[in-house]
């Protein structure tokens, strides 16, 4: 290790709940692939209909552009996101990692925290999940823990309500 190599920050602790993969899996049908695919059966549909001749360049076409890239987002998002999503409550700071393909890690102090928010939209509470969203006095935004369990979500924001009230600070 070189003399001055910057020091590696390990993964926060805890992993998001299992379920959190079929949350984003539903996303991804619902926002990406599944839009992706519909429109490729509808213009194979549409070409053996009206434009047979077009189908021997336009099948392999549909297939690169559209079919194998959402499969792919499909399959491999969910799992990556899962592999990254995590979070960790300290003594003094909160710490979460997230993201996928752009991922990011987090540490705010508890003396920084300003609200903390749990936020269910319908697919969530379709599979029992819930946000936490940590506001802090810092530019650079919001904590957010997505893919927590409904119970996990609400031990984690009264767990940080104590702590930041423990820790002494303006919280600005």
């Amino acid at each position: 290790m070189p003399e001055h190599a910057a020091p590696l920050l390990r993964p926060p602790r805890h992993r998001v709940d299992p379920r959190a993969r079929h949350w984003w899996t539903a996303q991804a049908l619902l926002t990406l692939s599944g839009p992706m695919l519909l429109v490729a059966l509808v213009m194979a549909v549409l070409s053996l209909l009206f434009f047979p001749g077009a189908l021997p360049w336009l099948g392999p076409l549909l297939l690169v552009v559209l079919v194998l890239p959402a499969v792919g987002y499909l399959v491999v998002m969910p799992r990556w996101r899962y592999a990254v999503h995590a979070w960790e409550l300290g003594e003094r700071a909160v710490y979460a990692a997230g993201g996928w393909f752009w991922q990011k890690r987090r540490i705010a102090p508890l003396t920084r925290v300003q609200t903390v928010d749990t936020v269910r939209g319908p697919l969530q509470r379709r599979y029992g999940l819930a946000t936490v969203t940590v506001t802090t006095a810092s530019t650079a935004g919001d904590i957010k823990i997505a893919g927590l369990s409904d119970a996990d979500a609400e031990e984690l924001s009264r767990r940080i309500g104590e702590a930041a009230q423990d820790v002494s600070g303006d919280a600005t």
